[in-house]
C-alpha cells in the first residue's frame, strides 16, 4: 500500500499542470513547415499525441491552455491560404484534443458567429468522404457545424436571392446542411457520430421542427426499416438512424415530438433492433425507446419520491439537522400531486423493452436500460412506480442469468439514487442485494458473477447517499457484515475495492455502521488490493469486533471453503487458522463438527476445503491450548477426534487420490497429516499411524506435471509426523523399517522416487536416522554421484540435486562430533565434502539447457552449511587443502555464464569469506579477497548483473591460487551466447590483460594457464568451443601485446597444435568454424606457426561441409588483407581473387584445383586424403565420413 500511495503521489505531483505547453507550441510552430515531409508530419503528430494522452485521466489540467491551443489550430484550418495538408493536420490535432477533453467542452471554445456558418459549410462540402486519411477533418467540421447551425436566426435569411452567379438555382443552407448530415450519417467512420449530433440538434430548432421535422423523421424511419442489420453497410445505416433519433428525442421539445412518438415506437418494434447481434445497435435501441418513454410522460418531480434533503457529510452527521430535514422530507412526500393524468398505453411497451434490456448479454445495454428505468419511473405515479420495482425484483430469480442479476442491481441503484425506492420496500430489496453480493456461479472451469457483486456494491453505495440513517438502521448489521465479507474475501480485486468504497461511503454518510472507522483504517482501498493480506491479516483485525467475528468465520466455512478456485480454499483455511484465537470455543464445538461432515461429503471442492480447514483449525487450537498449559484433547471433543482419525482411512477406501481430481486431495491430506502432527493429536501407536505413513509414502515421489508441490508438502508432513509419532521406543522398529524402505527406494530407476525419498531421508529426525546413519549417507552419496551417460543424456539431474539437499539436511539435523557416535564422524564429513565438490563438476545438458546448474547450486548451499558446522564443532577436520578446493570451486562458479547460478555462488563465496560465527580458516589470499570484496558487498553487489560482477571477478586472475578456476569460468562466459554477458565479460578480461601486459611474467603465466585449460578439457565442447571464441578475441584485439614480433614465442605454436588436435575427426561444423577464426588470428605470428596455419586453412577449403569451406575462405581473405606479407611477392592479386570469387559452396571436385593452385602459390604440398580401412574393408578418406546423415543434420543445423 505504501508503494502504491507513493506512486500515486508521484503521478499527481508530476501532473499538477500542463507542463508541456511550451513544447506543444513549438510543435504547432513546426507544423506548417512539415507539410511537405510526411516523416516530419508523423513525428510531430506522434509527439503531440503522447503529450496530450498523458492527461487522459486529468483532462481539466489542459483547460487554462485549451482556448489558445484551439484558436491556433482553427486559425490554420480556416486560413484559405493554408496548404491542404496543413488544414487536415490542424483538424487532426483538434480531434486528439477532443478525444482527451471531450467534445462538449472543446466545442464551447469554437467560434460560432453568423459569419462562421458559410465558411464551415463550404469547407465541409469540399471534403472527400471516401478519404480514410482525413476523417478527423470531417469529424471536427461536423461538430463545429452542429454548433454554428444553432445561431438564433431563421435559416432562410442566409439564402439570399437563391440564384447563383451562373443563373442556376442555388440550394438553400437548410438543404445543404441536411444533405451533408444525411450523407455522413451513412459512413462507417467517426464522422457518423458527429453527423447524428448535427442532424438531431439542427432539426429540433423551432423553425426546422415546423418545416422539415416530418420529412427528416420519415427518412430516418425509412432508413431504419430498409437497412439489413446482417450486413456491415446495413448496420452502419441503422446505427446512424438510431443515434440520430435518440439525440433528437433528447434535445427536442416534448410538445413538438409527442405526435411522432407512437409511430417511431411502432417502427422500432417492427425493426427487431432489440434482438440484433450488434451490441451498439441494441444499446441505441434502448436509448431511443427510453427517450420515447420520456416524451410520453410529462417532465415533473414526483411528490412521492424519497428526499433526504442534504448531501453534505458534515451536516449529515449532525443529529439535530438530520431530524429537521427528515421532517421536511416527510412533508414533501405527503404533499398530494397537483397534475395527475392518464399514463399512455405506450409507456407499458417502453417499460417492457427496458426490463428486457436489463437482461441483455452486454453490460452497456444493461446499463443504458437501467438508466432508462430510473428516468421513466421518476415520472410515474407511486403505484405504477411500485409495480416497476416489483418487475425489477423479478430479475433476481435463481432461474435468471448473470446478466439479469447484473441489470437488476444497476436498476435498483438508479432507483435508489433518484429517491424512487421508498423505505418501506427496503425489507424486500435488502435481502436481494445481499444475495447479489455473494453471487458466484460456476461455469466450466471458471465462474461468473464478478460483475453482479460489483453492481451490488454500487447499490450499497447508493443506499448510503440516499437514505436517512434511521431508515437504513434496521438493515445496517446485515449490510455492513456482507460488505465486510466482500471487501475481505472476494476473489476479484475490483469487487473487494468496490465493497471497500461502498463501506466507506456508508460509514461516512450513515454514521451507524459498527466500528466503521476502525475497519476502514485497516481495510482501505489500497490494502484490499492484496488478497493474501486481507485474508490472513486484515480479517484477524476485523474479527476482534464481536459483531463480525462469527460472521467472518461462518462466511469462510460456508462459502469460501467450497469455492471453485483451489487457491481461495487454501487461503480460507489459513484465514480460519488465524481467526481461531478470536473464538476458540466456537471453532472447536461448532465449526469442526461441521467441517468433518463436509470432509467426507460428495462435493470435491468442499471436501478439499474442509480437510484443509480441519488441519489448520486443529493446529491453531493446539497452539491456543499450549498457551494455557492444556493438551489438544482437552479442547476438541472425543467425538470430533474419533471422526478426524477416520477421515484419511475413508478417503483411501474411497480411492479419492486417483486421477486429476485426486491431485488437490493429495496436497490436502498431506497438509492435514502435518497439521495434526504439529497439534500432537493423541493417535500414538494406533492403526491410523500406519495409514498415514502409507499415504505419505505414496505422495513423497509424486510430481504433478513437473510441479513438486505435492512432493514438497508430503516431505514437510513427514518431518512433523515422524518427530511426533516415532519418538517412543515402541515405534523404533517401525521407524527403522521406514528408513530401510527409503534407502532402498534410492536405487529405483524412477527419477521421482529418488528425488522424493532423498528429500524424505533429509527431514527425518535425529533419533530416527542415527541408527541407520552409515546406510543413509552411503545411499544418498551414491545417488548424488549417479551420472548420466551419452545414451541417457540429461537424466537424473533432479535426483542428484535432491540427494545433495538430503545430505545437507542430515548434516544440520545430526550434527558433527568426534566423540558422539550418533553424530557425523570424520569419515562421514570427508565423504560428504567429496560428494559436494564432485557435484560442482556436474554440467549435464538436456533439452532444458544446463540442468546440472541445479546440482551445482544445491552443492554450494551444502558446502556453506557443512563448512560452518565443521569449523564450529570440529575445526581440525577443516583442512587448508579442503578450504582451497572449496574456494577455487566457488570462484569458478562466480565466473560462469548462468546469472542465477553465478549469483548463488557469489552469495556463498562472500558468506564464507566474511563469516564471523565461525570465521572460516585457511582461506587463500584472504587479505586480497577482503580488499577486493569488502563486507558491504554482501548487501550491495549484484552478482546476477554481468556489469557488476565481472569487473571484480576478473581481478582474481592476478591471484595464483584462483587464476585457473577464474579463467576456466571466464572462458565459458566470454564464449557465451547472451549479448550482455559476452560484452561485459569480454571487456573485463581485455581490461585485465591491458594492465597485465606490462608484466611479461604475469602475461606468460596467464597464457600458460589458458593452454593448461585447453589440454585438460580436450574434446569437451562445453569448454573448447567458448575457448576458441576467447582465443579469437585475444588474437583479434591485439591483447597479447608483442608476442607476434617474437619468433621464439612458443604459445602460438602450442595453441595451433591444440586447435588442430581438437577438430581432428570432428563433425561439428560450429566447432570447426570457431577454430577457423583462431587459425586466421595465428597468421599474425611469423615463423613455422604461420606456415602451419596457412596449410591447415588450405585443407579446410576443401572440407566436406560447404558451410565450413565458405567460412574458411571468407576468414582467410580477411586475414590476408591485414597480413599481406604472408602472401608471396607478386601473387597477391591471384590469391585474393581466388579466395573472393570462387564459389566455395560448390562440389569439392570443382574447387579442389583452385585450392591446389593456392597451395602451389604458398609453396605448400598439395594435401592428399588419408585412406582409412574400416572393419569391413571399405576405405574411407576421413574418419568423420563414418558419421551418419542424421548426425550431420543435427550438428550442422541445416
Amino acid at each position: 500500500p505504501d508503494v502504491i500511495m507513493d506512486a500515486v503521489a508521484e503521478v499527481s505531483q508530476t501532473l499538477e499542470h500542463f507542463s508541456e505547453s511550451v513544447e506543444v507550441n513549438d510543435l504547432l510552430d513546426a507544423l506548417p513547415a512539415a507539410c511537405y515531409d510526411i516523416i516530419a508530419q508523423e513525428s510531430l503528430c506522434e509527439k503531440f499525441t503522447v503529450i496530450i494522452d498523458r492527461y487522459q485521466e486529468l483532462p481539466h489540467l489542459l483547460d487554462p491552455h485549451l482556448e489558445g491551443l484551439v484558436n491556433r489550430l482553427l486559425g490554420m484550418g480556416r486560413d484559405t491560404n493554408s496548404h491542404p495538408v496543413l488544414v487536415h493536420q490542424a483538424f487532426k490535432y483538434l480531434s486528439i484534443v477532443t478525444k482527451v477533453r471531450g467534445y462538449k467542452y472543446v466545442l464551447r471554445l469554437f467560434p460560432h458567429e453568423v459569419t462562421d456558418l458559410e465558411p464551415v459549410l463550404s469547407l465541409l462540402q469540399n471534403q472527400d468522404q471516401t478519404d480514410c486519411e482525413t476523417w478527423e477533418t470531417r469529424y471536427m467540421l461536423l461538430l463545429w457545424l452542429s454548433l454554428v447551425a444553432m445561431v438564433p436566426f431563421d435559416m432562410s435569411r442566409f439564402d439570399g436571392s437563391g440564384i447563383s452567379e451562373s443563373g442556376q438555382r442555388r440550394a438553400s443552407v437548410v438543404d445543404r446542411i441536411l444533405d451533408l448530415a444525411m450523407r455522413y450519417l451513412q459512413v462507417s467512420d467517426k464522422s457518423r457520430d458527429a453527423a447524428a449530433l448535427l442532424l438531431a440538434k439542427f432539426i429540433t430548432r423551432p423553425d426546422m421542427t415546423r418545416q422539415r421535422l416530418p420529412e427528416v423523421l420519415d427518412w430516418l424511419l425509412q432508413l431504419l426499416m430498409t437497412s439489413d442489420c446482417q450486413t456491415m453497410s446495413g448496420m452502419v445505416c441503422v446505427h446512424g438512424s438510431l443515434s440520430t433519433m435518440s439525440s433528437m428525442f433528447k434535445h427536442g421539445r416534448r410538445e413538438d415530438l409527442l405526435v411522432y412518438a407512437p409511430s417511431v415506437l411502432k417502427c422500432l418494434a417492427s425493426a427487431n433492433t432489440f434482438s440484433a447481434s450488434n451490441t451498439l445497435l441494441r444499446k441505441f435501441a434502448i436509448k431511443l425507446v427510453q427517450r420515447l418513454g420520456l416524451v410520453f410522460l410529462r417532465a415533473k418531480v414526483p411528490a412521492w419520491r424519497y428526499q433526504r434533503g442534504q448531501r453534505s457529510l458534515t451536516e449529515n452527521l449532525s443529529p439535530a439537522l438530520v431530524q429537521q430535514l427528515k421532517l421536511e422530507s416527510q412533508d414533501v412526500q405527503q404533499a398530494p400531486g397537483d397534475d395527475e393524468y392518464d399514463i399512455p398505453q405506450e409507456v407499458e411497451d417502453v417499460l417492457e423493452c427496458l426490463l428486457v434490456g436489463l437482461k441483455d448479454t452486454d453490460t452497456i445495454v444493461r446499463w443504458s436500460a437501467a438508466k432508462g428505468v430510473g428516468r421513466i419511473t421518476g415520472r410515474l405515479p407511486e403505484e405504477l412506480a411500485d409495480e416497476v420495482l416489483t418487475s425489477v425484483l423479478g430479475c433476481f430469480s435463481l432461474q435468471e442469468s448473470e446478466g439479469a442479476w447484473h441489470g437488476g442491481c444497476l436498476a435498483l441503484a438508479e432507483l435508489v439514487r433518484r429517491g424512487l425506492l421508498l423505505p418501506h420496500r427496503l425489507e424486500e430489496v435488502v435481502p436481494v442485494v445481499l444475495q447479489a453480493l455473494a453471487y458466484d456461479e460456476k461455469r466450466g472451469s471458471q465462474s461468473v458473477g464478478a460483475a453482479v457483486r460489483d453492481a451490488a456494491c454500487y447499490v450499497c453505495w447508493a443506499f448510503a447517499r440516499a437514505y436517512d440513517p434511521k431508515d437504513i438502521k434496521p438493515y445496517v448489521n446485515q449490510i455492513a457484515s456482507s460488505m465486510v465479507m466482500t471487501a475481505l474475501f472476494d476473489r476479484e480485486i475490483n469487487c473487494r475495492r468496490a465493497a471497500s468504497a461502498a463501506f466507506q461511503e456508508n460509514v461516512g454518510r450513515q454514521g451507524t455502521f459498527p466500528h466503521g472507522i476502525d475497519i476502514l483504517t485497516a481495510a482501505d482501498y489500497f490494502t484490499v488490493g492484496n488478497r493474501n493480506t486481507v485474508y490472513l491479516t486484515v480479517s484477524v483485525y476485523v474479527a476482534q469486533f464481536s459483531e463480525y467475528t462469527h460472521a467472518l468465520i461462518d462466511h469462510l466455512v460456508d462459502v469460501r471453503l467450497s469455492h471453485w478456485d483451489s487457491a481461495i480454499r487454501v487461503l480460507a483455511s489459513q484465514a480460519l487458522h488465524n481467526l481461531t484465537v478470536r473464538s476458540p470455543d466456537y471453532m472447536a464445538n461448532v465449526v469442526i463438527p461441521k467441517l468433518i461432515t463436509g470432509a467426507v461429503g460428495i462435493d470435491r471442492n468442499s471436501r478439499h476445503g474442509c480437510l484443509l480447514a480441519i488441519g489448520e483449525i486443529t493446529h491453531s487450537l493446539a497452539l491456543h491450548a499450549a498457551s494455557l498449559d492444556k493438551a489438544i484433547d482437552s479442547v476438541i471433543t472425543d467425538d470430533s477426534l474419533h471422526h478426524m482419525k477416520s477421515i484419511v482411512s475413508k478417503m483411501v477406501d474411497a480411492k479419492l487420490f486417483r486421477g486429476t481430481e485426486g491431485e488437490m486431495m493429495r496436497y490436502a491430506v498431506c497438509l492435514y497429516i502435518k497439521k495434526l502432527s504439529l497439534a500432537r493429536v493423541p493417535f500414538h501407536n494406533q492403526t491410523v499411524i500406519g495409514v498415514w505413513q502409507a499415504v505419505l509414502d505414496d505422495n513423497i515421489p509424486h510430481i504433478d506435471h513437473d510441479d513438486p508441490w505435492i512432493q514438497e508438502t508430503a516431505v514437510s508432513a513427514l518431518k512433523s509426523f515422524t518427530a511426533e509419532y516415532y519418538s517412543s521406543d515402541d515405534s523404533r522398529l517401525i521407524a527403522d523399517k521406514v528408513v530401510d524402505l527409503y534407502v532402498e527406494k534410492l536405487q529405483s530407476s524412477t527419477d521421482f522416487d529418488r528425488m522424493g525419498f532423498s528429500l524424505a531421508l533429509g527431514v527425518l529426525p535425529k533419533f530416527v536416522i542415527c541408527r541407520k546413519l552409515d546406510k543413509v549417507l552411503s545411499g544418498l552419496i551414491d545417488t548424488s554421484k549417479r551420472c548420466s551417460n551419452k545414451e541417457q543424456n540429461g537424466q537424473y539431474a533432479e535426483a542428484r540435486r535432491d540427494a545433495l539437499k538430503g545430505l545437507t539436511s542430515i548434516c544440520s539435523t545430526v550434527g558433527l562430533s568426534a566423540t558422539d557416535s550418533g553424530c557425523l564422524q570424520r569419515d562421514h564429513v570427508a565423504a560428504i565434502f567429496d560428494a559436494l565438490l564432485t557435484a560442482l563438476e556436474d554440467y549435464t545438458m538436456d533439452s532444458r539447457g544446463d540442468v546440472g546448474a541445479w546440482v551445482r547450486e544445491a552443492s554450494m548451499s551444502g558446502i556453506a552449511i557443512l563448512a560452518k558446522l565443521t569449523v564450529q564443532f570440529v575445526p581440525d577436520w577443516f583442512t587448508a587443502d579442503l578450504c582451497r578446493q572449496i574456494m577455487c570451486c566457488l570462484v569458478q562458479q562466480i565466473s560462469e555464464k548462468i546469472d542465477r547460478t553465478r549469483a548463488h555462488a557469489g552469495n556463498v563465496f562472500l558468506e564464507l569469506l566474511h563469516s564471523t560465527s565461525p570465521t572460516i580458516p585457511h582461506v587463500p589470499h584472504r587479505t586480497e579477497l577482503e580488499a577486493l570484496f569488502p563486507r558491504c558487498d554482501l548487501d550491495t553487489l549484484n552478482w546476477a548483473a554481468p556489469s557488476d560482477s565481472f569487473p571484480k571477478t576478473v581481478q582474481l586472475l592476478s591471484l595464483p591460487t584462483y587464476q585457473y578456476p577464474t579463467l576456466l569460468g571466464l572462458l565459458v562466459s566470454v564464449g557465451g551466447l547472451t549479448e550482455s554477458l559476452v560484452r561485459h565479460s569480454s571487456s573485463s578480461l581485455l581490461q585485465y590483460l591491458k594492465q597485465a601486459s606490462s608484466s611479461d611474467l604475469e602475461m606468460h603465466q596467464f597464457l600458460a594457464t589458458l593452454l593448461d585449460i585447453f589440454k585438460k578439457h580436450r574434446k569437451d565442447d562445453r569448454v573448447t568451443i567458448p575457448l576458441f571464441k576467447t582465443a579469437d578475441l585475444l588474437l583479434s584485439s591485439l591483447a597479447l601485446g608483442d608476442l607476434a614480433a617474437d619468433d621464439q614465442e612458443l604459445f602460438p605454436l602450442r595453441l595451433f597444435e591444440l586447435c588442430k588436435e581438437e577438430i581432428v575427426g570432428s563433425g561439428d561444423a560450429k566447432k570447426i568454424i570457431a577454430s577457423i577464426n583462431v587459425f586466421c588470428g595465428l597468421i599474425a605470428f611469423h615463423g613455422p606457426v604461420r606456415r602451419k596455419t596457412i596449410e591447415r586453412l588450405l585443407i579446410l577449403l576443401c572440407h566436406k561441409y560447404p558451410r565450413v569451406r565458405t567460412s574458411a575462405a571468407d576468414q582467410f581473405y580477411v586475414s590476408l588483407l591485414a597480413y599481406d606479407d604472408a602472401i608471396p611477392d607478386g601473387c597477391y592479386d591471384d590469391v585474393m581473387m581466388a579466395l573472393s570469387e570462387t564459389p566455395w559452396n560448390s562440389s569439392v571436385q570443382d574447387i579442389k584445383p583452385i585450392r591446389n593452385h593456392l597451395c602451389d602459390i604458398f609453396g605448400i604440398a598439395q594435401p592428399k586424403p588419408l585412406k582409412v580401412t574400416s572393419s569391413k574393408g571399405k576405405q574411407s578418406t576421413h574418419p568423420s565420413d563414418q558419421l551418419g546423415y542424421k548426425d550431420l543434420v543435427d550438428r550442422v543445423g541445416y
